[in-house]
């Protein structure tokens, strides 16, 4: 067997260990990814505790608990504490997920909390999405027509308004895209599921008259074939939507406009 040894520069390691909160009697684990990059410091796992008795449910409590009483430095992304903004998507305990969405009782033993997989980190919790928004903003997500505008509003039947459910929940979270080894490997090309839903949603929108452009747009063989349905989207995904199934049907029109 070949032995390995990263070198010194790419290991992470084991960092600073806080006190417990005195005299807490519920107390729950958290092993923390730190880096900044206004220090020399190689990455590392800082460990805190939180008293559960003293802080809400979710995950997300948990990592305002350390930085209000603990360790203000550090650094995070959250807003709508709902699961609607997305801004507090993280690897927690192994799996892609919202942080305040995820119950700390639903992580079994230490909460171990870690920036998005393969994204550049800005700083401890916070991945550089700015490729991931420029890939979104390719697809052109917006009503695109040649008609002239109507007076009100562009009007829509029940039945085609619901080929939209399961796509427009979407919330640009990234959590599916950066769970997808496709998109790890080629995300320099590949648009991955998340903007591939989002091309999906508007590719079926009834109201849109530029289908054959989206189409021209997407192909190509690493913008939308690079993936292989390996479901890993679909089940991290946190609103519950299946974009593994859009890029399917993506695929289909594909070759029925070539039929």
């Amino acid at each position: 067997m070949v032995e390995l040894t990263l070198p010194k520069n790419s290991q992470v390691k084991p960092g600073k260990t806080w006190p417990k909160p005195a005299g807490a009697q519920n107390v729950r684990e958290y092993r923390i990814y730190r880096w900044s990059p206004d220090d020399a410091e190689n990455p590392h796992i800082d460990t805190y505790y939180v008293d559960m008795d003293d802080c809400g449910p979710m995950v997300l409590d948990g990592l305002l608990y350390i930085k209000n009483k603990i360790d203000p430095t550090l650094t995070f992304r959250r807003s709508c504490r709902e699961g609607i903004c997305g801004s507090c998507a993280m690897n927690i305990d192994g799996t892609n997920t919202l942080a305040c969405t995820k119950g700390v009782d639903e992580v079994n033993g230490t909460v171990k909390v870690y920036p998005l997989p393969h994204m550049p980190v800005v700083k401890d919790l916070v991945p550089d999405l700015s490729h991931f928004y420029a890939q979104h903003r390719s697809i052109e997500p917006w009503l695109k027509t040649v008609s002239p505008a109507p007076a009100k509003e562009w009007k829509q039947s029940h039945e085609d308004r619901t080929k939209l459910d399961g796509l427009y929940e979407c919330i640009l979270c990234a959590c599916c895209s950066t769970s997808c080894p496709s998109y790890w490997w080629n995300g320099d090309r590949y648009l991955g599921p998340a903007v591939l839903l989002q091309a999906y949603r508007w590719l079926i929108d009834s109201r849109d008259e530029a289908k054959g452009e989206r189409l021209d747009n997407l192909e190509d063989p690493f913008r939308l074939y690079r993936c292989h349905t390996i479901m890993n989207c679909a089940q991290a995904c946190p609103k519950g939507l299946n974009p593994a199934k859009a890029i399917g049907e993506i695929k289909k029109m594909m070759v029925e406009r070539r039929l």
